[in-house]
């Protein structure tokens, strides 16, 4: 949206932009660590792709009631898990990297000496087999939320030459995985076979008319544009899921009519090389949403409604 960075204070915005029909969350009123602070261990930082909590609260307040089940295959350090809990739902976690699990299990126990209500679990294993994992959980769950990773490193945290006084950008906490089992390793078209995996047995854990809710966005390799989210719908509908609704989940600021950049320092350095050889390229600023839906032979008896009906029960950031 723009390249221009901002520091200056913002005001609260209302969660939806417009009226019952527009399908943008402002969820990046604050940055990552603010929305954190305090609220998970500091060590949770350490995960270089954290789903924004502001992303989850607002999809599980959106999409679920105070106990029911919310469930995330993948959930990283738990942000699905410790924003449910905090929300009066129960929640179950899959994560495969030990270290990010143990994580997840501490963020939980810090939501529970907070006063949250939802009980949350998580399991360090594989998610290709989280029908087995969840046994007990099969056809209970109202929400799969999730991200699927964009490769076994990012560029985590930096500090530049300006702030460390060094001749080289410092970066630290850059790797997903060391793990080659783990699908942040595999190619683009393992990944989502292995992905299609997850959100069959996901498929299975939900009660029928359930939401599987994805956060995913473009990236590039190579300086070629990959359509993740096309990917990840085409791999949804392909086991059998819904497609009901694609939203935007804002990762800038608003204030008054300005846009807060978010992007990180190699977002902007990398649309500004793109830019000076003519490629139209600009710094992400929100995240696809995607939402499916499983199938039901009978309408819903979710007096929610449909995807749609439900954006309006949201309510401001706090």
């Amino acid at each position: 949206m723009t390249d221009q960075l901002s520091t200056q204070p913002e005001t609260s915005a209302p969660t939806w932009l417009a009226g019952p029909d527009c399908s943008v969350l402002t969820t990046g009123q604050q940055p990552s660590r603010i929305q954190r602070k305090d609220r998970y261990v500091p060590e949770a930082m350490q995960h270089p792709a954290r789903m924004l909590p502001a992303i989850a609260a607002q999809v599980i307040t959106a999409y679920t009631r105070p106990g029911e089940l919310v469930i995330d295959p993948m959930c990283g350090i738990g942000t699905t898990l410790v924003e449910a809990a905090h929300l009066g739902r129960d929640a179950a976690g899959v994560e495969y990297e030990e270290h990010f699990a143990h994580l997840s299990a501490r963020n939980i126990a810090l939501a529970r000496t907070q006063g949250a209500t939802g009980n949350a679990t998580v399991a360090c294993a594989d998610a290709r087999n989280i029908t087995t994992i969840l046994s007990d959980r099969l056809g209970q769950a109202a929400l799969v939320l999730t991200s699927p990773p964009y490769g076994a490193s990012t560029h985590g945290h930096i500090r530049s030459t300006r702030d460390s006084g060094r001749s080289r950008i410092q970066k630290w906490n850059t790797d997903y995985s060391a793990d080659r089992g783990n699908l942040a390793h595999t190619t683009l078209d393992e990944l989502f076979d292995g992905f299609a995996d997850i959100l069959s047995g996901c498929a299975a854990l939900l009660r029928p008319g359930g939401v599987v809710a994805i956060t995913i966005r473009p990236i590039r390799v190579h300086g070629e544009l990959v359509d993740l989210p096309g990917r990840v719908a085409a791999t949804a509908e392909r086991v059998g899921l819904q497609p009901a609704d694609r939203l935007a989940a804002l990762l800038c600021g608003l204030r008054d009519s300005r846009v807060i950049s978010r992007a990180s320092f190699f977002q902007m350095l990398e649309t500004r090389r793109a830019r000076d050889k003519g490629i139209p390229a600009c710094a992400a600023a929100h995240e696809d949403l995607l939402i499916f839906q499983r199938p039901t032979e009978k309408p819903s008896p979710n007096p929610l409604g449909t995807a749609r009906q439900l954006q309006p029960t949201l309510k401001e950031d706090e």
